[in-house]
This record gives structure tokens, C-alpha cells and sequence, in this order.
């Protein structure tokens, strides 16, 4: 697709400008070194190209087929085309039915041709002057180190209007039915024409092969930034139970993008920010923090403030890099930013300044603020030309990146441009979305992708070896399963739960409650009622048989009050657990990615309290001890203000553990589960699981 040594045009007229005949015009002004070989029933000849009137009469050295052709037509063209000797085939149609849509997603699983698409207006290799997108590239558009993916084909339109770097390849995906946007950014990993990818992606395919994909761009040392469209809030599976309620799908997105280490942006400003940044930019070096330069104190001080709203560290300054700045610039302060404005003195060495920044430990790059509009004065310009031959020279010594940031996103000077050019140093267009680009050169470690997707593949084991079993065995249940069912499941993934019983009756529960014990606790059973409290369906504190009848009673008549509709399977004999701190556990399912894993401060008013953190399942222990971590829980857990005594947090951390691994076991099958409260014995760290909603799907 990306290099075709001929293309046939599926769609293209002899009588009026199609699509096809764009990609055409396209082609031949472009000076495609190929063949070219429009293909029409009827026509002998289509924009001065003979014209051939079947796919089966192609020469064997046709790679790529563009198809443009109505919807209808298109099962029936792609049929036709695995007859013949064309390899692979960019759609641009839309408008399927569901039928039609179906047909092309099973051709694209079971054919030799690789389908681009469909919805999509195809891609550009402008490293090889090869144009197979049915508009018309703006003409300012030049070859460069930036390859762009993009779902929307809009989308790849307004970055390709607005960024200054040049581009090596565009692809917009459109549908995605076979061929994704992991294939290509696992391609462009090994394309030597890129340095930095972008993706615009409205949605993740497959999340294993995009953190392969990752990887391989990030052990290339190449940059790749995301921006994901719809990352804002919206719900997830079975929000009946508390999880679901607590989390959105943004968690999910935000703990893939953080667990792979991929670099992402809000904006096409902070996109374009960051590819111009990464096609030219070294990596950072050494610390993670920023050093900042500048000739304004006010400037710099800003760039501060937005960088610490950002997420963006600003380095701490050694004693001896405080030293050097005192020497180089007598009479500024010494720490960072760095004002070469406050100093005065004839004798002040910008360059040697900027050398003791880069040779700081902490500082793994450097930000140099100025101005450099195009709407500069030829006096301004002039005036400041001094400070940039300093950046621009230096910046191509440095041991570490530094980047040079205009403050407001206004059109650059096209002689800062040029400058900045010549010697390899980004040039960024404003405060946040410049910082946000170099805070993205820290990311892209080795290693952390490929961890991420070897411990989620297709292939890997099951935690438990009757894990094909449980699924055989949930696949015929729907909703909440009961919570004989639901405990026996979890007691397999060692998950400590309290001693309990189902009873059918007052009559049951009275001979059978020396297996429990007083004082306990009684709850309704029904796979009707997902939280029993709210409907008057748990009673504490049961002493005896006499309270035991009572309490039995007591639910039968509220449970039938509030649900006169739900089915009493019978009631719950439990351990009563006193005076520990209560947690919450629980997962629910977040599609494309699996199982979202939640913890937090548990209870009756969990949800208004919505002290969570989450992670996407599997957990590690120390994934599961950073969740714990992030939580206000911990400060209880840990003796805040003597209130409870320091609590191990052992317990729930390998319950969290072994719970995700159910999930993971389960996912597909069972959609959600909320443990709570679960309870930590204060000291100890001992848990008890009192309560569960398993749901499936």
C-alpha cells in the first residue's frame, strides 16, 4: 500500500471527476514513478490512461487496487479482486448496510488482500511522491520526518494545515474492518523517512497490538503522541453495581496511555506541539524535570506556573549549577528559571549559562522563552536575534534537547524559523502546548509497552487452572448471580470472604445457625437486588434464635415492600464483623481493554465518598499497592492522627491481586463485581469480604 509498483483505480470515470479520477490527477502531477491502471467496464480510456475493463486482466505487479465505487458495489469489486493478481485495497466508500458491512469485515478476515478502510480517504507517501487520497493536498505540504494516523479524515486535514514540519507519510484509517492503526504505526516504527508519529484515533481497535506497536516505536527511539478523541467521562458496563459507577471509560484510557508510557495530547495545537518537537528533538537525558531560560523574568515565571498545572517538573537547581549561573550572570539569582534579562553586566555569558542547565543532573531538558512572531518590528527582531543565535548555537552542542518556545501560538518569523532550522532546534508556537511537547520527550521508555501487552495477550494462561470451567459454567447465567454461586467463585481465587449460608427459611436458618455463630448477620437472597441495605434487606447484630426469627421477618416484610415484585430466594446466615475499617473492591468491565480494577474507602456511602483509584487488570502487587497508595484509604489504614492504629495493607493488597485475576480469567463472561464492604481488622490488616454483587453478562 505504502510503496505500489502499480495501481488500479476501481471507480474512476471517463465521463465526469470522481474520486477516482482525483487520485489520478493526483498521481500524475505528483509523479508517481508507477503504473497507473484505471479500470472501467465500458470506457477505453480514462485522463489520457488506457483504460482496463476488468480487475482479472491486471498486470501481475498490481499492488494496490483504490476502490471508489457505490456502497452495493463493493462486496461483489472486493470478490472480484481476490481473483486477480492485486494484493491489498484502500476503500474510500461509506454508507454500508449492515449486511454489506458484515461481508466486507468477513472478507478482510478470510482473504490474502489487505483492506484498507472502508470510510477513509486513503494515505499519502510524500517520502516517495506517492499520493492515494482522493483530494487535494495543500500545496505548502512538503516532505518531512512526521508521519501522521489518523481515524478522521478531517482530523489528518487541519494537522496537515497547520503544522510547519514536514511530513513522511499520512494515513487516515476510516472504519478500520481489517487492516489498523497498530499495523501501520508498527510499519512506520521501521520506516527510516519518520522520526515522530501522531495519531488521531476516535477509538482502539485491538489495545495488545497498539502496545506492541508502541514498543517498537519506542525501542526505535521514535516519538509517538496520541490524541483520543472521546476520552471525556462516560459510563461503563453494569453500572447497577457501585464500580461501575465510580469509574468512566476515561480511567481506562488514561491508565492504558500511562501503563504503555505513550505520550498524549487534549488538541490539534498540542499534537502539532509535539510532533514538530519529536521529529527533531533529542530524547531527554538524565532527570525528568525542565530547566527555563529566558530574557523575561514574567515570561519565565509563567511558563513555571503553567508547567506545575501541566504535570510538568521544573528542576531544582544543584549548589553548583547555582554557582556557575552566579558567575556567568552576575546578578541573578541563581535558580530557576534563568532570567538573562536580570543581569546587566557586560560581562554575562548567556552560553556558559545555558551549558551549567545542561550539565545539571536534574534537568533532563531545556526551555528557552521568546518571542518570535512573524508581527515583529524589524528593530524587535533585530534586538532579539542576539538571544536566539544563542539558543540556536548552543541548542545544537547541548548534551540534553532544548527547545526554543514562542509564548503565543501566532505565526512564527520565517528568519527565527530558518535559524532554529539550520541548526536542528525545535521552534514551538505556545506556553502549554510547547511545555506539554517537551514534558513528552521524557516518555517512550523501552520496555514498559511490550510488559504491558505480554501480560494481556490472546494466548497467555489462565491464573487458575478450572478458569475454562467457570466460563462454561457463567456462560448460561445473565445479571446477578447468586450469592451462593457468586461466593464459591470468589472462595476459588482465594479471596477471604466471612463464613455465610444461604437458608430457605426462619425454620432452616434456626437449626442450621451453629455453622455461623451468633452474633451474625442476616441479608436477604435474591438475584433480583443488587443492594440489599437500600431496601431494608440487612439486619446487624443478630444474638440469638428469637432475634434471628425476628430478622427474617423483618426483611421478608421490607424486601416485599419495597420490590413487591422481587423474588425472595431465600436469606443469608453471615459472621459479623465489628469495629474494622471498611475498603471496597470490584471490577467492571471497560471495552476495548478488559477489566478496570477500582479500590478505595468502602461502605454504605461508598459512592459519595468516591475515594477510588483505578487500574486496568491484571494487577501486579505493586500495581495493587499503588492503588491502595492513591487513596485517602491509606492515610486511615496508615493511623492518621492516632484516629485507628497502623493497618497492614498486605490483606487487601493481595485480595486486590487475586480478584483482578479472576477478572482477567472471566472477562467477557462476568461484566462487573463489587466487594463491600470489605473489611480490614485494624492492626492486622486481616479482610473479610462481607458482601458481593458478581454480575455477568
Amino acid at each position: 500500500m505504502m510503496r505500489p509498483r502499480a495501481v488500479a483505480i476501481v471507480g474512476a470515470s471517463a465521463k465526469r471527476m470522481t474520486q477516482g479520477n482525483v487520485v489520478i490527477s493526483n498521481l500524475k502531477e505528483w509523479g508517481y514513478a508507477g503504473h497507473v491502471l484505471p479500470v472501467h467496464p465500458e470506457a477505453k480510456e480514462i485522463d489520457g490512461l488506457r483504460a482496463i475493463n476488468s480487475v482479472a486482466d491486471l498486470p501481475r505487479d498490481t499492488d494496490l487496487a483504490i476502490v471508489a465505487i457505490p456502497a452495493a458495489h463493493v462486496p461483489g469489486m472486493l470478490a472480484e479482486l481476490e481473483q486477480s493478481p492485486v494484493r491489498s485495497a484502500i476503500v474510500f466508500t461509506n454508507g454500508f448496510t449492515d449486511e454489506q458491512e458484515k461481508s466486507i469485515r468477513a472478507f478482510g478476515q478470510s482473504s490474502r488482500i489487505k483492506v484498507h478502510g472502508p470510510n477513509c480517504m486513503g494515505l499519502v507517501n510524500f517520502t516517495d511522491s506517492i499520493p492515494l487520497y482522493p483530494a487535494r493536498p495543500s500545496k505548502r505540504l512538503r516532505p518531512g520526518r512526521v508521519a501522521l494516523v489518523a481515524q478522521s479524515g478531517s482530523a489528518a486535514i487541519s494537522v496537515m494545515n497547520s503544522t510547519l514540519a514536514g511530513f513522511s507519510k499520512v494515513v487516515t484509517m476510516g472504519s478500520e474492518f481489517h487492516v489498523a492503526a497498530a499495523d501501520y504505526i508498527r510499519w512506520l516504527a521501521d520506516d527510516d523517512a519518520t522520526s515522530a508519529i501522531g495519531v488521531v484515533a476516535e477509538s482502539i481497535k485491538d489495545p495488545v497490538a497498539l502496545a506492541y506497536a508502541a514498543e517498537a516505536v519506542h525501542a526505535a527511539g521514535k516519538s509517538l503522541v496520541i490524541l483520543k478523541v472521546g476520552r471525556t467521562a462516560s459510563g461503563l458496563a453494569a453500572t447497577q453495581a457501585h464500580t461501575g459507577a465510580l469509574v468512566s471509560s476515561s480511567d481506562a484510557y488514561d491508565d492504558f496511555f500511562e501503563s504503555t508510557d505513550i505520550a498524549v495530547v487534549s488538541d490539534y495545537d498540542e499534537l502539532i506541539a509535539s510532533l514538530e518537537c519529536g521529529a527533531v528533538s533529542k530524547r531527554m537525558v538524565g532527570g525528568s524535570a525542565i530547566g527555563i531560560v529566558g530574557i523575561s523574568g514574567g515570561q519565565t515565571a509563567l511558563a513555571c506556573d503553567i508547567a506545575e498545572m501541566s504535570g510538568i517538573e521544573v528542576a531544582q537547581f544543584s549548589d553548583a549549577t547555582e554557582q556557575r549561573l552566579l558567575q556567568a550572570l552576575p546578578g541573578v539569582s541563581g535558580l530557576n528559571p534563568v532570567d538573562f534579562g536580570a543581569s546587566i553586566s557586560a560581562d554575562r555569558n548567556p552560553d556558559e549559562a545555558i551549558a551549567a542547565v545542561s550539565d545539571d543532573a536534574n534537568v533532563g531538558a531545556i526551555v528557552a522563552f521568546q518571542d518570535c512572531q512573524e508581527s515583529l518590528n524589524p528593530a524587535g527582531l533585530e534586538n532579539y536575534m542576539g538571544i536566539l543565535n544563542v539558543y540556536a548555537k548552543t541548542g545544537a552542542q547541548a548534551k540534553k534537547p532544548l527547545v526554543v518556545i514562542s509564548p503565543t501560538s501566532e505565526n512564527l518569523h520565517p528568519k527565527v524559523i530558518d535559524l532554529m532550522a539550520e541548526h536542528n532546534v525545535p521552534l514551538l508556537r505556545g506556553l502549554r502546548p510547547g511545555l506539554l511537547a517537551v514534558g513528552n520527550l521524557n516518555l517512550g521508555r523501552p520496555g514498559r509497552a511490550a510488559a504491558w501487552a505480554d501480560a494481556r495477550k490472546p494466548q497467555r494462561q489462565p491464573f487458575h487452572p478450572n478458569a475454562a470451567s467457570f466460563r462454561r459454567e457463567l456462560a448460561e447465567q445473565s445479571g446477578p448471580l447468586d450469592p451462593a454461586t457468586a461466593f464459591r467463585i470468589l472462595r476459588e481465587y482465594d479471596l477471604p470472604l466471612v463464613r455465610s449460608i444461604v437458608v430457605k427459611d426462619a425454620d432452616e436458618a434456626v437449626r442450621r445457625a451453629s455453622e455461623i455463630d451468633f452474633p451474625m448477620v442476616v441479608k436477604v437472597a435474591s438475584s433480583q437486588i443488587q443492594h440489599r441495605s437500600d431496601v431494608g434487606g440487612v439486619v446487624l447484630g443478630v444474638e440469638n434464635e428469637a432475634s434471628l426469627r425476628s430478622a427474617i421477618e423483618s426483611i421478608r416484610t421490607k424486601v416485599s415492600a419495597a420490590l413487591p415484585g422481587a423474588v425472595i430466594d431465600g436469606y443469608e446466615l453471615q459472621e459479623q464483623i465489628i469495629g474494622g475499617i471498611e475498603a471496597m473492591a470490584g471490577f467492571t468491565a471497560a471495552e476495548p481493554f478488559g477489566p478496570l480494577m477500582v479500590l478505595g474507602s468502602g461502605g454504605v456511602m461508598v459512592e459519595i465518598l468516591a475515594d477510588r483509584a483505578a487500574k486496568l487488570g491484571p494487577l501486579s502487587e505493586d500495581d495493587a499497592r499503588a492503588m491502595v497508595g492513591g487513596t485517602k484509604l491509606a492515610k486511615i489504614l496508615d493511623g492518621y492522627r492516632n484516629l485507628s492504629p497502623k493497618t497492614s495493607w498486605d490483606g487487601l493488597v493481595q485480595a486486590a491481586v487475586n480478584l483482578s485475576r479472576l477478572a482477567s480469567d472471566l472477562d467477557g463472561i462476568m461484566i462487573a463485581c463489587d466487594l463491600n464492604p470489605v473489611v480490614i481488622r485494624k492492626g492486622s490488616g486481616d479482610v473479610r469480604i462481607v458482601d458481593a454483587l458478581c454480575i455477568c453478562a
